[in-house]
């Protein structure tokens, strides 16, 4: 007796237990079923999928690489056909019809790019963020095409396919001062890398021909009275949000774009930067032939070099980091080389390409050599290399082993090594938007008195690594040491040495991290001289010589062994469209930021720029209170390389 109602007992609670499970599964069902099905008043869409054809990699993340082929005429295409079958990532949704009658619906795609993008809603006003008609964002290949149409849908309860394919391109919103003699200069507005989200929208005849949805929504390229209209603001934040039978579905997987361009396709040579260069025949690596225009990444960088520039330099030859040339010996020669022995000279540039820079098709490298010089061919040659595809915004790094600076005494080798992006163009459709307070000074070169415009093109961020002092120089600049009175007969009129807060800092370079932003005073923290900012829990102090000076740096003070005496370093330039982030380090999970800026102290540039690599001469003048003067260093006895091993941007 007691075991049978043992036994009853156990069946309750079973049964008990299996209409738990039977009603929690059913409710966890519906709140799946609500979380993946958008609803309106005569339909509802579920299983919006995107990138249907395209496989996640090994982290289970959806990441495509850009490709570069043909992409200085196309622009970057994503996919590209040697990608994905067809040139195309595949879509599809599900579509249910609610009302009393079969019907056809209208459906669009958007795609965004969510890591480098304003904010749509104003995050205090509730409003448009005006700026984010800034963001690169697009819909299908033919801009100018609206709403497509389903298949009638019958009314049957039953869930119907519709499936499609989009593909992201730039200038996406069709903007004609990206045209050309009639032809759509997609590279002018290149798609940017970084993570892409896909919105849905589908609507209804009725609604649609409501004119609720703005023309500026359904046809991106149309502005919306004097900005465009960002359809993500649009759906998710505006009037969009509130329309009768129109949902607005965001898909679960997200794209992320990045770019590894090879550094052994080839380097292009642009023959009109060469112009003394006849008979130039160049190598199935270095060459200005058609192949190289459609497959190499690079080219090699001419340095513009200014009259101000030239230098009268002591005659001597010598290996500086091979331990040819001392501290003391500086010392002596700056002291007792006579005016008349001097020789006057400026920095030189390749007097025929493909000499000092070399695309490694095997190991997939550049390697850059600053030539040796010899008696009476004097020179002090720059070196470097330009990207030819221009980008706006993203995480530059360059994994390079860069030359040492300074040798065993810690003598400067006269280099500095520099990574930097400058604009890609002047052009109207590669302007900076307008500074809304006084403007910009009008040219990179101009005085105090050029004049001001409301936009310029020129912008540049930089990685500048030389010998010059890491503090924040005051307006009225000290003398780092004192200068030498020439007497040969008495060691310390001539063997001076440097103060501490220089010897100090002996074995390190000074990081310099700079952003031109033309001295626009927009920013609500506009300074001269020198102003802190925190990032985290570091301080930085950024310089700039006065309200007319077009760039502002910061400094931070870094080991040359660090930094080039190992296999490689890192070097990385977030540049974000509020901020930007300069960081160095061993690897890249091990890197440390050494210079911070966002819009509060200068104004972020906002247009495509080039990424430049060099090992150059600087002339000192142009930081003061460096305690080397490049007049008083040898020229090199021996070729100086450098070796680049790998960009990534994301």
């Amino acid at each position: 007796m007691q075991q049978a109602k043992r036994h009853s007992i156990k069946s309750i609670h079973a049964i008990l237990l299996a209409g738990f499970i039977l009603f929690f599964g059913s409710a966890c069902k519906q709140n799946k079923f609500r979380d993946e099905e958008a609803v309106a008043k005569d339909f509802s869409v579920l299983e919006f999928s995107v990138l249907e054809n395209y496989p996640p990699d090994v982290h289970s993340e959806k990441r495509i690489k850009l490709d570069y082929y043909d992409a200085m005429t196309e622009g970057f295409i994503i996919p590209s056909a040697d990608q994905v079958k067809g040139g195309y990532f595949k879509f599809s949704f599900k579509i249910r019809n609610k009302s009393k009658s079969p019907a056809r619906y209208f459906y669009k795609i958007y795609y965004q790019n969510e890591s480098y993008k304003f904010p749509e809603s104003d995050s205090v006003t509730g409003k448009e963020n005006k700026l984010c008609e800034e963001n690169f964002y697009g819909s299908w290949d033919d801009s100018t095409m609206l709403f497509k149409q389903t298949p009638e849908i019958p009314v049957d309860d039953e869930e119907h396919l519709v499936e499609d394919q989009i593909r992201i391109v730039g200038n996406p919103r069709d903007e004609q001062m990206c045209y050309e003699n009639g032809v759509n200069g997609r590279w002018k507005r290149n798609p940017r890398v970084g993570k892409y989200s896909f919105l849905l929208v589908v609507s209804t005849e009725s609604a649609i021909n409501s004119k609720k949805i703005p023309m500026s929504v359904q046809n991106i390229c149309l502005p919306e009275g004097d900005h465009y209209l960002n359809p993500y603001y649009f759906f998710r934040y505006g009037e969009g949000k509130k329309l009768d039978n129109t949902v607005s579905k965001a898909a679960k997987d997200t794209l992320h774009v990045y770019a590894n361009p090879d550094l052994g396709s080839g380097i292009f040579i642009d023959q009109s930067k060469f112009p003394s260069a006849s008979g130039f025949k160049g190598t199935e690596q270095c060459n200005t032939d058609s192949m190289l225009w459609g497959t190499a990444a690079f080219e090699q960088f001419v340095h513009y070099i200014d009259a101000s520039t030239n230098m009268e330099n002591i005659p001597v030859i010598a290996d500086v980091l091979g331990g040819e040339y001392s501290r003391r010996e500086y010392n002596w020669n700056r002291s007792f080389y006579s005016r008349d022995e001097l020789i006057s000279t400026t920095p030189k540039t390749a007097a025929r390409p493909c000499e000092t820079v070399y695309s490694d098709p095997v190991k997939h490298q550049i390697v850059l050599h600053n030539p040796k010089s010899e008696f009476g061919k004097w020179r002090k040659e720059n070196v470097g290399i330009i990207s030819r595809h221009g980008l706006c915004y993203g995480k530059i790094r360059v994994k390079a082993k860069l030359t040492e600076e300074l040798n065993k005494d810690n003598m400067w080798n006269g280099i500095t090594n520099a990574i930097w992006l400058i604009n890609q163009s002047f052009a109207e459709w590669n302007l900076r938007r307008p500074c809304k307070k006084e403007g910009y000074m009008a040219t990179y070169w101009g005085g105090p008195k050029d004049s001001r415009v409301p936009r310029v093109g020129y912008s540049e961020i930089d990685f500048e690594i030389l010998k010059t002092p890491p503090y924040c120089p005051d307006q009225q600049f000290p003398p780092v040491y004192k200068n030498p009175s020439p007497d040969q007969y008495h060691i310390s009129k001539w063997d001076v040495p440097q103060p501490a807060e220089i010897s100090e800092q002996d074995d390190k370079l000074s990081v310099s991290c700079t952003n031109w932003d033309m001295a626009c005073w927009e920013p609500a923290n506009f300074g001269v001289g020198c102003n802190s900012i925190a990032y985290g829990n570091q301080t930085f102090e950024a310089h700039r010589w006065d309200h007319w000076y077009r760039a502002l740096t910061e400094k931070t003070p870094a080991r040359d062994d660090e930094m080039f005496a190992g296999n490689y370093f890192y070097f990385e330039i977030e540049w974000k469209p509020e901020e930007i982030i300069w960081r160095i380090g061993p690897e890249p999970d091990k890197m440390r930021v050494v210079g911070y800026m966002n819009e509060s102290i200068t104004s972020i540039p906002n247009n495509q720029m080039l990424l430049i690599i060099t090992q150059e001469f600087h002339n000192t003048q142009w930081w003061p209170g460096s305690p080397y003067q490049q007049s008083n260093i040898p020229f090199p006895s021996k070729d100086i390389y450098g070796f680049i091993y790998d960009v990534t941007i994301e």
